[in-house]
């Protein structure tokens, strides 16, 4: 079986957003910023496995850009979580988790 660092760190900062995502308050905002940032930290991952499937290299630029375009979101909305004091955990783990988001992108 094939190897593909890249693939396990998308993969393992979708779980890290998990972890994070459960760990959030319960409130209306929390809410609202944890749903979309589950949805655009898992969609790296997933783009990424369709993208080295490309039909061209055509094909490959978009799923790529998709992917950056869905990190970039997931940063911002990691930003917005931890400057709103959403987290109910330590901000360790949000640095953490911006910080592996930074490098992705």
């Amino acid at each position: 079986m094939e190897t593909n660092k890249l693939e396990d760190r998308l993969i393992n900062f979708s779980v890290l957003v998990i972890a994070i995502y459960d760990n959030l308050k319960t409130s209306y905002d929390a809410n609202y910023y944890g749903n979309q940032l589950i949805r655009s930290s898992g969609s790296p991952a997933l783009n990424y496995g369709e993208a080295r499937s490309a039909e061209s290299h055509k094909d490959f630029v978009h799923k790529m850009g998709v992917c950056l375009k869905e990190l970039r979101e997931s940063f911002n909305c990691l930003k917005i979580i931890s400057r709103a004091n959403l987290y109910l955990e330590n901000q360790e783990d949000l640095d953490n988790a911006l910080d592996e988001n930074n490098q992705l992108i």
